[in-house]
């Protein structure tokens, strides 16, 4: 299934509930919540008491993107405030298993994130671990960049070593993503799709959201057949 986890970064922050609900309309699957702490990227986003504020308003599973430095430090306070997934970066977990461990006991569905520069082989041990992938086409602490050709390979390596290993991570990718380069991103083999700016935008929030899925589908559909 090709899944729409809206980013909430371009979205408009004063009227967020409202923002919610008509990427909801449009057919999102998942909310992508990116956590921005000013250290492992340049800017600082949200922590937990946004995300304790999204989880009464909204049914959808809530994305936790951690671009912290030590996000072992932060993994009950997600969880108690509501957080569905936490994908943390390889960069920056010197024991990753464990970190990984303990996401899983805090009731979240872990996953973990490859910077551009990152290998994707660096992941192999805890692959059979994960619930998915997120590959940076972008390198991460802002929105709106351009979409970094690259991650196409490393999209379609996961999508290899996942057939050859028999698991079922999904594939996310996060970054540029939008209606001119969404459909070869699935022909790579992601299935859950971050986009932000593609998608928020005045009046035409729940419209963005209905053509993306029509067009990452029907490459889905290409792919498949």
């Amino acid at each position: 299934m090709i899944e729409l986890a809206a980013s909430i970064l371009a979205a408009d922050f004063a009227h967020l509930a409202d923002e919610v609900a008509l990427v909801e309309l449009g057919g999102a699957t998942l909310l992508h919540v990116d956590i921005m702490d000013g250290h492992f990227v340049p800017n600082i986003t949200f922590g937990p008491p946004v995300v304790k504020a999204l989880r009464p308003i909204t049914k959808l599973p809530l994305d936790c993107h951690m671009m912290v430095d030590n996000p072992d430090n932060f993994i009950q306070d997600f969880a108690e405030a509501g957080a569905d997934m936490m994908s943390v970066h390889q960069e920056v977990c010197r024991h990753l298993h464990r970190t990984l461990q303990q996401i899983i006991l805090h009731g979240m569905l872990p996953a973990v994130v490859l910077n551009p520069a990152t290998p994707v082989d660096t992941l192999i041990e805890v692959l059979p671990m994960l619930h998915h992938v997120l590959v940076m086409s972008v390198n991460p602490g802002f929105g709106g960049q351009k979409f970094l050709p690259l991650a196409l390979d490393k999209i379609a390596h996961l999508a290899e070593l996942r057939e050859e290993m028999g698991l079922n991570f999904r594939i996310e990718v996060d970054g540029g993503v939008a209606h001119d380069t969404v459909a070869q991103v699935v022909e790579a083999g992601a299935d859950m799709l971050v986009a932000g700016s593609a998608i928020f935008s005045p009046g035409k929030t729940e419209q963005n959201a209905v053509e993306f899925l029509k067009i990452a589908r029907a490459a889905g559909s290409v792919q498949v057949a």
